[in-house]
């Protein structure tokens, strides 16, 4: 077990973005329906949360709904549409009062009506809080994200808002969601569940993030494993290229 006196305080990840999976499997585990895991999924959200601003982590970025996951099940969507709305209206003055900012990147204008005002009083009454900035990926899918910067982008260069001459990595950087909300990169990736994919999670921003996979299913995640995975990340050497004799001078 890791303990937090075994963390480095120096070298706590900035920004840890969390692919949050394996719900369903946990609830059939449990002889329960796929919903059941979510709504316990919700409760891992909270603790993490509150780990997070306990370590000292700053932004937390979780995959809460792909733009993917439109293709599920009907009843399954519209509960999890359900549950996120519960999510806003129970935990919005909890949030606040804890100083936690929330933010959301995606394609929201997929979500109901209902759905979307709820992420948006949630967003507007914590905007100005500090102690850790939550980034929920609601409808969200990086290839989506791209294509949608990309096509501003282009707009842009027709009305000649950018010489074309000018265009490098940080000015179309500039049109992604994250960026445009003032969310760094993140320096940790983690995955749980025992799957070793990305599944179109924030493609451009983790480029030199260190990944984590786990086998824990999320409902079962808790500080323990997030302390686990921070030290796994700080055992690292982050080079961004470079060679580590060039790191040492």
């Amino acid at each position: 077990m890791i303990f937090f006196d075994d963390i480095q305080q120096k070298t706590i990840p900035a920004h840890i973005a969390i692919i949050m999976d394996g719900n369903g499997r946990w609830a059939q585990r449990q002889g329960k329906d796929r919903i059941y895991g979510h709504q316990q999924g919700v409760e891992t959200v909270r603790k993490t949360i509150e780990a997070c601003v306990d370590i000292g982590v700053k932004y937390l970025s979780l995959y809460a709904f792909s733009t993917e996951n439109w293709n599920r099940d009907p009843d399954e969507v519209s509960a999890l549409m359900e549950l996120f709305m519960y999510f806003y209206y129970t935990e919005t003055d909890n949030l606040h009062k804890n100083n936690i900012c929330v933010k959301a990147i995606g394609n929201l204008d997929m979500l109901s009506d209902d759905c979307r005002n709820g992420m948006q009083n949630l967003i507007d009454k914590t905007k100005n809080n500090t102690a850790l900035t939550v980034v929920i990926a609601l409808s969200y899918g990086s290839r989506w994200e791209i294509t949608h910067a990309a096509k501003q982008f282009a707009s842009d260069i027709n009305n000649k808002v950018i010489d074309i001459n000018t265009i490098d990595e940080t000015i179309f950087a500039s049109y992604l969601q994250t960026n445009q909300l003032n969310i760094p990169d993140p320096d940790l990736l983690i995955r749980t569940s025992n799957e070793y994919r990305i599944s179109n999670f924030l493609l451009w921003q983790i480029a030199y993030a260190e990944l984590y996979f786990t086998d824990v299913l999320w409902p079962d995640f808790n500080k323990d494993e997030l302390l686990k995975a921070i030290h796994d990340y700080q055992g690292r050497t982050r080079r961004f290229g470079k060679t580590n004799e060039q790191l040492i001078k």
